[in-house]
């Protein structure tokens, strides 16, 4: 399970939005805004953004137990 209310302030804390990380993780912005929706991001996907927002604790987002 994702934690996109964090993943969406990281976001915010490195002043990108929705449609640049979509570009850096190589999607359309609808494309990742559905995946933001699902909470279903690919490995790759994850890599790219733990990279671009240069997380410290990047389990605590992507790897979240329900």
């Amino acid at each position: 399970m994702i934690r996109i209310d964090k993943l969406r302030g990281a976001m915010a804390e490195k002043g990108i939005t929705g449609k640049e990380m979509a570009t850096i993780i190589g999607v359309t912005p609808k494309t990742f805004y559905e995946k933001m929706k699902k909470g279903v991001f690919g490995s790759d996907e994850i890599e790219k953004m733990v990279d671009s927002l240069d997380l410290e604790d990047p389990v605590s987002i992507f790897f979240v137990k329900e």
